[in-house]
């Protein structure tokens, strides 16, 4: 029997109908309605010379598309605490959306080309994160936050000061996350609706956009 896109969409629907999945917890950041937010498109996003900055990759689906995280924290929400991190550290943001792919690596490693001090973090719709540098191959990075059920807004924040310290130069303690290893089994087929829902808006080979955002 040959496995077809159709039918693992199909099964995930099927498990989903299934199975109830477990409620974001019962914090501000999970039931908050998130503040109102517009990402303008400005046009391809161009290489920068200024080394205060980092560039904040969107996934084709985070803020347009999708608007909450696998856990249902606002993307305006979680989007402002990265920009609000980086600030913290004396640099700036620059937020521009990859479309060629919505793989969270490769859309860090596009934004790192872009960014005048070569750092450039990572985020997917449903909240999977990572701090790129320049030059490293796309699948290494320098942080790597895979389980997006355990990120709450204080993460994000702590991901925007991180990024912004190595663009300074520095060594930063990794951010500490939490582990939970029966959040992959519990978000399994939730996780596997959004990147499909992600994968849908990838445009093969376009240029990334640059952003204007405004909360």
């Amino acid at each position: 029997m040959q496995i077809t896109e159709q039918a693992i969409r199909e099964i995930v629907v099927q498990v989903l109908q299934g199975m109830e999945l477990p409620a974001a917890p019962a914090t501000p950041q999970a039931t908050a309605a998130g503040r109102p937010m517009t990402l303008a498109e400005k046009g391809e996003a161009r290489s920068a010379a200024k080394a205060d900055e980092v560039v904040i990759a969107l996934a084709p689906a985070f803020g347009k598309f999708q608007h909450k995280t696998i856990v249902n924290i606002p993307h305006s929400d979680v989007l402002r605490e990265l920009i609000a991190g980086i600030e913290e550290e004396g640099l700036r943001a620059r937020v521009v959306r990859v479309l060629r792919s919505s793989d969270v690596a490769f859309a860090a490693h596009d934004a790192t080309k872009l960014s005048g001090s070569g750092i450039a973090i990572g985020i997917q719709s449903r909240g999977t994160t990572v701090i790129h540098q320049k030059d490293l191959p796309p699948l290494s990075n320098l942080e790597l936050f895979p389980q997006s059920p355990l990120l709450d807004l204080e993460t994000y924040r702590a991901i925007g000061r991180n990024a912004a310290k190595y663009a300074k130069g520095e060594s930063p303690t990794p951010v500490p996350t939490r582990n939970d290893q029966m959040a992959r089994p519990k978000y399994q087929a939730k996780a596997a609706v959004l990147h499909i829902k992600e994968t849908e808006h990838v445009v093969p080979g376009a240029k990334p956009l640059e952003l204007d955002v405004r909360f």
